[in-house]
């Protein structure tokens, strides 16, 4: 309300008038506020909620290509970043969350690319400090940006990035760049000055300099290349010439004006016309012959068409030049002979070419990834070569790269390698070369080395061949149907089948390995047990007993099982015949007690015998089976009644005394018994000593021995009574065919005799002779077929055809074996190739000169002699390609391979009357090889000119050419290094198709070669058969053969370590020789002696082997001997002997070191012989066992038997005895040990491969003894060891290289460095200790010496203007055939031209020749430009010697002379040219400075190849080259120092004023020192001298030294440091003297007995050795 009545009161105001503009300004501001808060409510809704996007998804599609649809999110979300709703926000501004897009397809890759452009030029980065460093170190940093594109690779069309980016990352777009730092113009010292320009009267000369680098990246530009200074010389006498003729340049080549070329058709006409009536007046037969020629000349014009000829002319002018350079009138220049102002020329026409041709096919006709792509063609032809022009014609063919795409290509053809089978395993080449089993290869087993071949085949034959099929039946059923379905190509199998070879280098993948390690199965032996004891007599089958035949048998078994099965062990059985058989007997095991006969106590009784019932083999069996055997009856006893003597049981039978009984051998076992009591007073009495001894006989069967003996099993026979055999059986895990049968023969063998009846052995026992058989199955001989035939040469040949073959191969894929079909004879075919064609060589032939061409007359008229129709021209002629036969050929050919175009034109002098008119000059003649002779050419006068006396003046014309004959003289001299050392070709062995190396010849006397080089008396280099030489000199050399490292044999093994249980055995190879010359490495060697190789292997000794046997105790000899009673205290004493156990029993007496001497029985003990009335007890029996374990809780006893009673009141001792059983003492415990494995065992006759590691069991007693493993085995202890494991020794292979290559071509065409190369590679690494590689695998061998030859340009010759003293004339150059060594230093020596006959007419890379260009005279007092000066050397931007990468640049320079200074103002700018070059360089600058003379020395900037350069050097950096002071030094005895400050002379001192600068140098005090002239006394005076007084003693006769120790800038001089640094170490000297003095000594030390250790031979198996 108060707005509106505010507003109302505005409204209603004083003044009427007012009132209209007041209400309507109040209205506007309302409406202003208004808008203006709706406006701030929606900006405020609008800004608080905000459409969010996410990022495009995927483009989703069914077709590849710009039809597919991608998606993405769109929400509203307020500004704080939560999500709302849509509604929220301004649904027009809703971004679109789909777009169409481009959907790519892997096909795609071939059809877009990046398009990356050049990098643009370094901008610099605007730095943070804009303050810019006072010295550039290395430049500013900067960015650099390119254009990259995605583009469409078929137009260029520019393409969405995203399409490129599927397949490759996009390329950086920028990236960081260096502004170096900015580099002046550098130029070289100036030259000298020349002479005077005049050589009279005041005159001018100069000096130049050249550019040496041209400023870059904002340099300052160059100084003056020039300086002037006058000169002066004696006064002219005569009158100086002030004007010049100068010749101007010729004009553009104009064509005459038609009126001209109308008036010559005219003339041309007429003559045509009097042709024709002569031809009317000629034969018929001259008409034809006019014909014919008018035609050819026609088609030589159609010919021609490539170049349209056109002779035109062009002139000059000839002015008169004052010295100021101004013109004046040609009076002025007196001279009776003007140059010529006109001339003939060509008119120039550039080349023109055709339009493209359309590209040819792709040269790959197949779709494939992997391989390079295709390439595809088009071409252009000429349709105008261009005449007299500079430029050449452009590229006339253009090549790209393709690929065929599409449904319809096919894939392409690939190849891969394929390999023959493996060759047989061979073990002779691992073989070292002392191994004595080189020999006798047959028996070799174990790891070995096989072969095989590789061939290339191609891998997709058959694909190609199934699509191929598949293509032909979907055409053949397009025809029927509209549209064939494309069948589907998921699953294809093929049949493997051999391929055909094709060539080895179409294959590029990588090479299957030709040689890998294999191993022969070694052959085990056979080992058996040792033969059992022979068995009682039995029949030979118990099953059914026959007759009265029996034999003894003993046997033994196989303890490990051979190769091959159990035929080829030894016999296991041998038998003895024998009467009586029985297949069971009983067996006496004791005897019970003995019972006196008729229940007595004592006297004559029985002992009833403890029997069992075996059989033949010994095993106890039913006591039933043995009811046919006669019982043993009891044996008759004695029971001692007191007082009997008392006899021992019958000891054992010994061992039988012979195995066998024969005419001279009987076998014999004895027993004995001793006296264990004597009899006393009416007992029975001791019997004599024959009685206590009993022999029998034993062993009594013959020594006749028989045994079955078998031969080798023979070979499998097919049997083929056995069909129903399944043929996929294998034996052995080899796949088996058929059953067959092998048969051996058996024998009845007589040990020691032969061959016997074969009823002598036991029938029963007879080895079997047949046993069936599996055959391998046949291996047919499998080879690939026949490859394509090679090519024969398919373009023509050049020259003498050389007859070619065409050859075709194939490969043995598999050997036959079993009886398989065997391999073809051919393996390689070949045939004469069909005649090739001949090659066309082209050549241009060149036709007649047309005639001669003068300029139109009208040009010519207002010349002198223009009356005459004579004088210089052109003449053209015309140029046709031609086959060698003649034939017409395209001029393309010629252009390819003729070289360059023969000159179109030439000039012409059609001579004027007073001209003298030559024949062309003859060929020299020859010089018949006579030294020093001449040689001659000729020319002749014609015409009206042999009337001339004027070209009768041989002076003038001369007709005869003199030249002297070359005087050949030649020297040869070897050239280069010399070659390897080449071995003579063809006398490798090759060993079976495998190279053994050391055995092949790899090694031995060869031939080194160095190049000879023929020189002629000018030292220019020839053909080296000038010097009857073949090119090298050969000096013969050796290669060294390999040496292996040799060993000993094996030594025997050692003993056992252990007598019983397991210990080891060892034998060693001792170190003989090292290896040398690459040879093989020895093994390790043991550490402690270096010089031995050790084998070690587990050994177990029988611990029974060796058993100690007792003979029975004596009777007790009594010492102190009652004479009444043979009783009481004694000795008894035994022998003990140790003797080799056998299965018989202990047989041989051996020495007693070889039993267990802890073991051996007491020979003597104390005994007590019992009186006749004491109780007799038997010996003590044997211990019963102690309990386990041995924990002193248990007793073990022994007990003994009453033998005869006691009397009366006596009693008999205690029959029964314990002991406790201690550990270790009585009783033990026993376990298991295993020992270490022993080294990898191999057969014998194994080099390495797969062998045998074996270990041993021991049984342990506690005691820490080996004892019997019976004694382990009877407490059923555990057994959790593996005894055998494989392992594998690494075979030494030796190196295997491949063959030498083929001699390269020679690596220079000519000249005297050319050297060949071979190669050979490494086909076999090598392993383990076998021949490491030789180093060299590439040699060397120089080529044979041939000069080079090339064209070389003379040296300009002066520029020379004719009839002119300035202006525009003309120099000119030859060139000429250099012969030169192929190097780059040498400039070469001329030869005669005939030389570079071959050589391409080529200088600098331009076939182009030059051989005279227009140049410029300049007129005296003209300002010019002089030569360019050489280009300069290669130069990089670099910083601090490191390359910035701005590539390298080269410059040249054109300095200004100046003749007249007063024509200063017509001089050109200096000019200055550059260019990049390669090969560049980096330079730095360096002031250098002279010695000082006085107070100046020169400064000047060198480059760091030592060229002295003005610029390039910093200016900061500049050394000083004045140090004169200021103010100068005007004191007496005073001088300018280095510091440029004043300093006093030696001996005076400096006086200074308040404000620094010297006042005064005043005399230093004086030492005086007198010398030995001085009489005065020995007394030194040392007196102060008034400094401001003259010394009174100047002519004293002691030297005076002044001591001066402070310099003239005030600081102490050098020496007094000297003088305080020797006083100190002269201190520090005396105080460690003192000390060292003074010092007490120490007691000396005993010295420590170190004896010296052995010198041993210290090796570790490296390759030296």
């Amino acid at each position: 309300m108060g707005l509106s009545e505010g507003s109302a009161a505005f409204c209603r105001g004083p003044g009427v008038s007012a009132v209209p503009a007041r209400c309507v300004g109040v209205l506007v501001l309302l409406l202003l506020g208004i808008w203006d808060a709706r406006a701030q409510s929606e900006f405020q809704t609008s800004s608080v909620y905000l459409w969010k996007t996410g990022p495009w998804g995927r483009c989703m599609g069914d077709e590849c290509g710009p039809g597919g649809i991608q998606t993405r999110a769109v929400w509203c979300a307020h500004v704080e970043g939560w999500t709302t709703l849509p509604t929220n926000c301004k649904q027009p501004e809703r971004p679109d969350n789909q777009q169409s897009c481009f959907r790519v397809c892997d096909w795609h890759k071939e059809l877009y690319d990046w398009q990356i452009g050049s990098w643009n030029q370094c901008r610099p980065v605007l730095s943070r400090s804009h303050e810019k460093p006072m010295e550039c170190l290395r430049g500013e940093e900067g960015i650099q940006t390119r254009d990259i594109t995605c583009i469409q690779k078929s137009n260029g069309v520019p393409a969405e990035d995203v399409i490129c980016e599927y397949f490759e990352p996009k390329p950086r777009q920028e990236q960081a760049c260096l502004i170096p730092c900015r580099q002046d113009c550098i130029v070289a010292e100036f030259a000298p000055w020349s002479e005077c320009s005049k050589t009279c009267g005041n005159g001018l000369q100069h000096r130049t300099r050249h550019v040496v680098a041209p400023p870059q990246f904002g340099g300052s530009a160059c100084p003056n290349l020039t300086e002037f200074q006058i000169c002066q010389s004696s006064p002219c006498t005569a009158e100086e010439s002030l004007y010049s003729l100068n010749v101007g340049p010729w004009s553009a080549c104009s064509v005459p004006h038609s009126r001209q070329i109308r008036q010559v058709r005219k003339r041309g006409k007429n003559k045509d016309k009097e042709k024709d009536r002569e031809k009317a007046l000629r034969d018929p037969e001259a008409r034809e012959l006019i014909k014919k020629k008018r035609n050819r000349n026609r088609q030589n014009r159609q010919e021609n068409k490539y170049w349209d000829i056109q002779i035109g002319y062009q002139t000059r002018q000839v002015t008169c030049t004052h010295r100021n350079g101004k013109t004046a009138a040609l009076s002025f220049c007196k001279q009776d002979k003007l140059p010529i102002t006109f001339q003939s020329c060509v008119i120039t026409k550039e080349c023109q070419v055709s339009e493209w041709s359309e590209w040819t096919p792709c040269s790959k006709t197949c779709f494939d990834m992997t391989t390079p792509k295709g390439n595809r063609t088009r071409s252009r032809t000429i349709k105008q070569l261009p005449i007299g022009s500079e430029s050449e014609c452009p590229q006339l063919e253009e090549a790209e790269e393709c690929v065929s795409q599409g449904d319809g290509v096919a894939p392409c053809i690939t190849y891969g390698w394929r390999t023959t089978e493996w060759t047989e395993c061979r073990v002779d080449p691992l073989l070292s070369q002392q191994d004595k089993r080189r020999g006798n290869q047959t028996a070799l087993c174990g790891g070995g080395i096989q072969t095989r071949e590789m061939y290339c085949v191609q891998a997709n034959e058959n694909l190609l061949s199934y699509l191929n099929t598949l293509k032909e039946k979907e055409e053949s059923q397009s025809q029927s149907k509209s549209k064939a379905s494309a069948a589907p190509l998921l699953s294809i199998t093929f049949e493997i089948t051999a391929s055909r070879p094709v060539d080895r280098r179409l294959c590029t993948g990588p090479l299957p390995s030709t040689s890998q390690l294999c191993h022969i199965p070694c052959p085990t032996e056979c080992e058996t047990s040792p033969w059992s004891a022979w068995g009682p007599c039995t029949y030979e089958s118990c099953d059914d007993p026959q007759a009265k035949k029996g034999f003894k048998l003993r046997k033994r078994r196989i303890t490990n099982e051979p190769t091959g099965g159990t035929g080829n062990c030894p016999h296991l059985l041998e038998a003895i015949p024998c009467e009586e058989p029985s297949c069971y007997d009983w067996r006496i095991v004791g005897l019970e007690e003995c019972i006196p006969d008729n229940e007595k106590p004592c006297g004559p009784g029985t002992q009833v015998p403890v029997v069992v019932c075996i059989n033949s083999d010994g095993e106890e069996v039913d006591r039933q089976l043995c009811r046919d055997a006669i019982y043993p009856i009891p044996v008759v006893c004695e029971a001692p009644c007191p007082k009997d003597c008392v006899l021992s049981m019958w000891s054992a039978w010994s061992s039988c005394s012979h195995t066998c009984s024969g005419k001279t051998t009987e076998g014999k076992q004895m027993r004995a018994r001793s006296i264990l009591a004597y009899a006393g007073e009416g007992g029975i009495q001791c019997p004599n000593s024959s009685a206590l001894q009993e022999t029998r006989s034993c062993n009594e069967h013959s020594c006749t021995v028989y045994h079955w003996q078998t031969g080798p099993w023979g070979q499998c026979i097919e049997d083929t009574s056995v069909s129903a055999f399944n043929s996929s059986a294998s034996w052995n895990g080899e796949a088996t065919c058929s059953v067959g049968m092998q048969t051996r023969k058996v024998i009845c063998v007589r040990v020691n005799v032969g061959q016997v009846g074969p009823k002598k052995c036991p029938e029963s026992l007879r080895p079997e002779t047949v046993r069936p058989c599996l055959l391998p199955c046949r291996k047919d001989c499998i080879v690939t077929p026949f490859s394509d035939w090679t090519l024969c040469p398919s373009s023509c040949q050049e020259g003498g055809v050389t007859v070619r073959k065409q050859s075709r191969h194939r490969v043995i894929i598999q050997l036959p074996a079993n009886g398989g079909r065997e391999c073809p004879d051919s393996l390689f075919e070949e045939k004469e190739c069909e005649a090739s064609p001949v090659c066309y060589s082209y050549r241009w032939k060149t036709h007649k000169w047309r005639r001669c061409q003068l300029v139109p007359w009208y040009v010519r008229q207002d010349s002198p002699g223009a009356h005459e129709t004579c004088g210089p021209g052109l003449q053209a002629r015309a140029i046709t390609c031609r086959r060698q036969d003649g034939g017409q050929a395209d001029i393309s050919e010629c252009l390819k391979y003729s070289g360059p175009l023969p000159s179109l034109t030439q000039t012409c002098q059609i001579p004027c009357q007073d001209d003298c008119q030559f024949t062309n000059w003859s060929k020299f003649s020859s010089c018949n090889g006579d030294c020093g002779g001449v040689r001659t050419r000729k020319r002749t006068l014609v015409g009206k000119s042999k009337k001339r006396d004027k070209c009768k003046n041989s002076q003038l014309y001369p007709l005869i050419e003199n030249q002297f004959c070359p005087c050949d003289k030649y020297s040869a001299q070897p050239v280069g290094n010399w070659s390897d050392c080449i071995l003579p070709e063809g006398k490798l062995e090759v060993l079976l198709g495998m190279k053994v190396q050391g055995d092949a010849k790899e090694c031995g006397q060869g031939y080194r070669y160095q190049a000879m080089a023929c020189y002629d008396q000018n030292n220019r280099l020839v053909e080296t058969s000038r010097c009857n030489s073949h090119g090298y000199i050969e000096e013969a050399c050796i290669i060294p053969c390999p040496s292996d490292c040799k060993l000993s044999e094996w030594s025997n093994w050692s003993r056992c370590s252990k007598s019983c249980g397991s210990g080891v055995k060892v034998r060693s190879k001792w170190l003989r020789e090292k290896p040398y010359n690459g040879g093989r490495p020895c093994p390790k060697l043991d550490h402690v002696n270096q010089a031995q190789v050790y084998e070690v292997v587990p050994c177990h000794s029988d611990c029974s082997q060796y058993v100690w046997v007792t003979e029975p105790w004596s009777v007790c000899k009594v010492t102190n001997v009652d004479l009444k009673e043979n009783c009481g205290e004694g000795v008894q004493t035994r022998k003990v002997r140790c003797m080799l156990n056998t299965v018989d029993g202990p047989s041989d007496t051996v020495e007693d070191y070889l039993c267990d001497p802890e073991e051996m029985p007491l020979g003597a003990r104390k005994c007590t012989l019992p009186c006749p009335e004491d109780c007799v007890m038997s010996e003590w029996g044997s211990w019963s066992r102690c309990s386990l374990p041995c924990n002193g809780s248990s007793v073990r006893e022994r007990s003994a038997e009453s033998l005869r009673q006691p009397d009366d009141g006596k009693s008999c001792p205690a029959a029964t005895e314990t002991e406790v059983c201690t550990l270790n003492k009585n009783c033990y415990h026993y376990d298991y040990n295993v020992t270490d494995w022993s080294t990898c065992q191999l057969s014998e006759k194994a080099v390495c491969g797969n062998g045998i590691k074996t270990r041993m069991l021991d049984c342990v007693r506690s005691d820490g003894k080996s004892v019997d493993l019976k004694y382990c085995e009877e407490l059923g202890l555990e057994k959790t060891w593996q005894m055998n494991t494989s392992c594998v020794v690494e075979c030494p292979v030796n190196c295997q290289l491949s063959d030498w290559s083929p001699w390269s071509e020679c690596s220079q065409t000519c000249g005297l460095t050319g050297k060949m190369i071979r190669r050979r590679t490494i086909n076999q690494p090598f392993q383990g200790d076998g021949r490491p590689c030789p180093s060299q695998m590439e040699q060397f061998k120089p080529c044979p010496v041939k000069p080079c030859y090339r064209w070389q340009y003379g040296q300009w010759s002066a520029c020379k203007v004719e009839d002119a003293q300035c202006g525009e004339g003309t120099r000119v150059r030859n060139i000429s055939c250099v012969v030169f060594d192929g190097s780059i230093e040498d400039v070469g020596k001329v030869v005669d031209e005939e030389f570079c006959g071959e050589v391409e007419p080529v200088i600098d890379g331009n076939k182009k020749m030059i051989l005279e260009e227009t140049c410029t005279v300049p007129c005296p007092g003209d300002c010019y430009l002089r030569e360019w000066s050489e280009w300069s050397l290669c130069q990089l931007t670099c910083v601090n010697g490191e390359d910035l990468g701005f590539g390298g640049i080269q410059v040249r320079s054109r300095a200004v002379i100046i003749q007249e200074l007063e024509n200063q103002h017509l001089c050109p700018e200096q000019a200055l040219e550059t260019r990049p070059c390669n090969d560049g360089q980096c330079y730095e600058y360096k002031w250098m400075a002279s010695p000082w003379k006085g107070s100046s020395r020169t400064v000047w900037c060198q480059r760091s190849d030592g060229l002295n350069v003005t610029g390039g050097c910093l200016v900061m950096r500049q050394p000083d080259a004045d140090r004169s002071c200021n103010p100068p030094c005007s004191q007496p005895h005073t001088y300018c120092s280095e510091t440029r400050a004043c300093s006093c002379e030696d001996g005076y001192t400096e006086v200074m004023s308040s404000d620094g600068t010297l006042e005064q140098c005043t005399l230093i005090p004086v030492v005086a020192i007198p010398t030995m002239e001085d009489k005065k006394g020995d007394v030194k005076t040392s007196r102060a001298v008034n400094p401001t007084q003259p010394s009174s003693n100047q002519s004293g006769r002691g030297r005076t030294w002044f001591l001066q120790p402070f310099g003239p800038d005030g600081r102490l001089k050098t020496w007094v440091y000297g003088v305080a640094a020797g006083a100190f170490v002269l201190l520090i000297f005396i105080v460690s003297m003192i000390y060292l003095a003074c010092k007490k000594p120490k007691k000396p030390q005993r010295r420590q007995n170190n004896r010296l250790k052995p010198l041993t031979l210290a090796y570790d198996g490296d390759a030296d050795m």
